[in-house]
């Protein structure tokens, strides 16, 4: 069971509905169940949560008053097969609040979480209910349930401790006023992140300065300028998309110093967009929560119903990677300093150097740049690329549905079938920023898979980026991070398309957090092997397979400047520890905060952490509260599971796809993680994989 701001904030999970020709009231009568976005206005969200609610509350007003003694039938299958119309509304708003939003959207977000909260409150300290699956829960080793029953009866009994149900009623009530506070404040710092992306703007307007950038670049920041009406000019923002091509090529260290510092200071300007104080509000809510459930910290809560159980476990995990990543890093900094020494300009190595230097760096040892690459991974052929590569694993089909309602022009949707034919589920693509949607790259469902009265329910999936865009001469053209981030997502959605679980809050991507990017990781260890991109590097102007001497270079650069991406990518989940292993509900300086922690591990000054506090979505908005160090934890078990493709010659081998698909991506959360991945390995994990994949023995 999922906490509000979970579901609020994450929809990789569900809830939806509600008025006359309000089209959430009605049946979508599309053939695959799809959301009629065409018709959906922003003003039918509103009446559609209320009635949602509405109807939810009749449901287990039913439920309670049910005079037959309770079964898991009456029960836990009423109560998980409820709220359809709360599921369908919920659904489409928070995907579109993440990828389509407008300040309408932000206003319905702040006026409908409260409400969400007191509702969600309502089912879990509802005390007739809490007896009706404690009395089943006591009893459950005499109900005859198969494990997936079993495991989801004690995850709705831990659902409802975990949610108050066994608290006092003054404590109740004390809950409940913190989960609504809570609610508000997280979607208070995810607007504020957005405003301060959208509001930054760079204007160049002396070709000079763009020395050293691609043309593919400059172009890019031309219709840039262009769409917020500065014709002639140039401009950057601090989309990554965007920022990140002049910190690998720009000479201009000025710029490059000052677009890095715009993406790290946002949110931290001490302007009415400051998360500093919602951050402290936040973790103030966090500590009260865990303390009224009986917890030390939040971290201790909140890893309570993961894998890794505690937060000890999670730093001494960190603890063993984050020494040879810091290692490996000083190694790189050592010699990219030598290369700005010998440039004889008397500069010392900064943060906003260190991409720059980097590609010099890989150029002289490799000869490669990444620009050269580019041409070769046109976003279109790297889509099909990780189609095919499904396809060879599993036998998927994917056919363009032109006719499908969409909520953007970006969108495109896609049907996905087995080799015979029969349905898997609809995909959605879409891959390019614009300042209605949050940064980063996600996979979210629009409705779930499941299985009722004899019926398999098959999901519709949305893969959402923020890649590189195509320019008036130019496709897009993909950068090597953007191309692993595509594989990456795909991978999520694998996960959420295959799905074969009864019921719906175990489908899919409804794991435990420290495993949910295992699926999603696997995939990007085929992205860049000679023969998978033998199937989409083409170049986008003569169709060339990319060449045999480049794929080299790739691999003899595999584990180029792996000390920097593993140590920003460490830093980042040791500061989300450090947050929710607080205590106290004292104020704090976040700045402060933030530096004593990098201090304290030995972060080296020339790389910054990969989030800065008051940007740091995934832990203030979107679900990872002390759990970002998953990425990581993830990373040790798909470089161990694609091991074993790999040990038997053939990293296309059907045998260990068809186990990996039916041990892992269609189980979803209806057994535990590790004897799932047991079950496909044949043992347990081994750490090595992972420093042996990042070069880091």
């Amino acid at each position: 069971m999922k906490t509000l701001s979970y579901l609020l904030m994450t929809t990789m999970l569900f809830i939806g509905c509600a008025k006359n020709d309000n089209p959430f009231l009605e049946a979508y009568t599309n053939e695959y169940g799809a959301p009629p976005f065409d018709k959906i206005k922003t003003e039918h969200y509103l009446p559609a949560f209320e009635e949602g609610m509405n109807r939810h509350q009749a449901e287990i007003d039913a439920i309670v008053e049910n005079n037959e003694a309770p079964t898991f039938a009456n029960t836990i299958e009423a109560l998980e097969y409820s709220s359809d119309l709360l599921n369908k509304v919920s659904a489409v708003f928070f995907n579109l609040y993440s990828s389509n939003s407008n300040a309408e959207m932000e206003k319905i977000a702040t006026e409908v979480s409260p409400k969400l909260s007191e509702h969600n409150d309502n089912l879990y300290m509802n005390e007739k209910l809490f007896v009706r699956v404690k009395t089943l829960y006591d009893s459950r080793s005499s109900l005859g349930l198969s494990a997936e029953q079993n495991r989801l009866l004690e995850d709705y009994y831990k659902g409802f401790i975990r949610s108050g149900a066994a608290l006092n009623p003054s404590q109740k009530e004390q809950l409940r006023a913190i989960n609504k506070a809570l609610g508000l404040s997280e979607i208070a710092f995810g607007q504020n992140v957005l405003t301060e992306t959208n509001a930054y703007k760079k204007v160049i307007d002396n070709k000079a300065d763009l020395a050293g950038l691609p043309e593919g670049v400059i172009e890019a920041a031309a219709e840039t300028a262009t769409e917020v009406g500065m014709k002639g000019k140039w401009v950057f923002t601090t989309q990554k998309a965007s920022f990140i091509p002049v910190l690998q090529y720009s000479e201009n260290r000025v710029l490059r110093q000052e677009l890095l510092m715009a993406y790290t200071q946002r949110a931290n300007l001490n302007n009415a967009n400051n998360n500093k104080k919602v951050i402290n509000q936040i973790m103030k809510l966090r500590v009260q929560k865990a303390h009224l459930l009986g917890f030390e910290s939040p971290a201790a809560f909140i890893l309570d119903d993961t894998m890794a159980k505690t937060p000890q476990a999670v730093y001494s995990f960190l603890a063993t990677v984050w020494k040879p990543a810091v290692a490996r890093a000083k190694s790189e900094a050592a010699a990219l300093q030598t290369l700005m020494t010998a440039e004889g300009k008397g500069e010392k190595l900064e943060a906003w150097d260190w991409w720059y230097y980097s590609e010099k760096l890989r150029k002289a040892k490799y000869d490669l740049d990444e620009e050269q690459l580019r041409p070769y991974f046109k976003l279109e052929n790297v889509r099909k690329g990780v189609f095919d590569l499904a396809s060879k694993l599993y036998g998927l089909q994917f056919k363009k549905l032109d006719k499908m309602p969409i909520y953007h022009p970006d969108v495109e949707v896609f049907e996905v079938t087995n080799a015979d034919g029969s349905l898997i589920g609809v995909l959605y693509t879409d891959y390019f920023p614009r300042e209605s949607k949050r940064a980063g790259a996600w996979m979210e469902n629009i409705t779930p898979q499941y299985k009722k009265e004899g019926k398999n329910f098959r999901p519709i999936i949305c893969n959402v980026g923020n890649f590189t865009k195509p320019t008036a001469g130019k496709p897009s053209l993909l950068n090597m991070d953007e191309v692993e981030t595509m594989f990456h997502e795909f991978g999520h959605a694998l996960h959420g398309l295959l799905s074969q679980c009864t019921y719906p809050s175990q489908s899919g991507t409804n794991v435990k957090r420290d495993f949910v990017e295992m699926p999603s990781q696997i995939m990007e260890n085929w992205c860049f092997e000679p023969l998978v991109m033998k199937s989409y590097a083409r170049h986008y102007k003569t169709g060339e397979v990319i060449p045999d001497a480049l794929i080299e270079k790739i691999q003899k650069a595999g584990t180029f400047n792996q000390g920097f991406t593993m140590t920003e990518l460490l830093s980042a989940s040791l500061l989300d520890m450090d947050y929710h292993t607080i205590k106290d509900t004292t104020v704090f300086d976040v700045n402060a905060f933030e530096k004593a922690s990098m201090e304290r591990y030995g972060m080296i000054p020339e790389i910054i952490v990969r989030y800065r506090s008051t940007f740091f979505n995934h832990i203030f908005t979107t679900g990872y509260s002390a759990g970002y160090y998953s990425y990581t934890w993830a990373e040790v078990l798909d470089a161990d599971a694609y091991q074993s493709f790999v040990e038997t010659g053939d990293i296309y081998n059907k045998e260990r796809a068809t186990a990996f698909r039916k041990n892992i991506l269609e189980k979803g959360d209806s057994d535990d993680p590790m004897k799932l991945y047991r079950t496909f390995r044949g043992k347990d994990p081994n750490p090595e994989a992972l420093l042996r994949k990042r070069g880091l023995l």
